[in-house]
């Protein structure tokens, strides 16, 4: 039955194909207390998350999303215990050593946004190895945001302006949005349109600040072990409905970007 219903929705989004959001980022919280409730340690949560990841990747590309950006890990999860770090980040690796033969097979991109001199070196090299084998795809472009904070992208963006300033190759009249975009981790990543938060919590956490100026938010209270395609279309499906003025009084166009 939910896989019929995943189905449905699935063809029903794909019949209005210009409604479709360009990009979708998604906060994928509830590992731990997914797996605090059966009696597991946080990391079974993390792991039995590490297969929704694939599912939704899979279903966003069949759906034909262009984009889709996934809060792997936060600059503030570095503060959690060492040896849950350290399991996040093997978790990582094993993750990309497993998948990468079908995100390619998929034609999916992937592209990595943080502060990734952060990552242990087995674990860096895995994200820059995977990077590249997938770095001729066309299809799907999968960001995944790991060592990140908002806060942290807008401060390197702004050492990056004031280096150029202090090195005569920036005018403080040149900064606009448009030049501050090119500072960014991924200055061609377009604004996400749709963001999903599951388990319920009401808040963005530090997650792409500049880029959620005008991105239209979907909470849902079903914990990322659990999420499933069918979720992903609901959210989705929700979005449709929206009116997305971005500060004006008139119906905006919902052309893909």
């Amino acid at each position: 039955m939910a896989r019929r219903r995943e189905k449905d929705l699935a063809e029903a989004l794909k019949r209005d194909p210009e409604r479709l959001p360009g990009h979708v980022a998604v906060i994928m919280d509830g590992n731990g207390r997914w797996a605090r409730r059966r009696g597991l340690p946080r990391i079974a949560g993390h792991a039995a998350g590490r297969a929704v990841v694939r599912n939704i990747v899979i279903a966003s590309s069949n759906l034909g999303l262009k984009e889709l950006t996934l809060y792997t890990f936060s600059m503030e999860n570095w503060n959690r215990p060492r040896t849950e770090v350290s399991a996040l980040m093997h978790l990582l690796d094993q993750t990309l050593r497993e998948q990468v033969d079908e995100m390619d097979e998929n034609n999916v991109t992937l592209r990595a946004l943080g502060r990734l001199d952060l990552l242990p070196k087995y674990a860096l090299s895995r994200v820059e190895r995977s990077v590249e084998r997938l770095s001729k795809n066309t299809g799907l472009k999968l960001n995944i945001a790991l060592s990140y904070g908002g806060r942290a992208e807008i401060l390197d963006a702004v050492r990056g302006i004031a280096r150029g300033v202090e090195k005569g190759e920036v005018r403080p009249s040149d900064i606009d949005e448009d030049l501050f975009r090119t500072f960014l981790y991924l200055p061609d990543s377009s604004d996400p349109d749709l963001l999903i938060r599951t388990s319920g919590e009401l808040r963005i956490s530090n997650f792409l600040l500049w880029q959620l100026a005008y991105t239209e938010i979907y909470i849902t209270d079903v914990l990322w072990p659990d999420f499933r395609g069918r979720h992903l279309y609901e959210a989705i499906s929700v979005y449709q409905k929206r009116d997305r003025r971005f500060g004006g009084l008139r119906r905006a166009s919902r052309t893909r970007r």
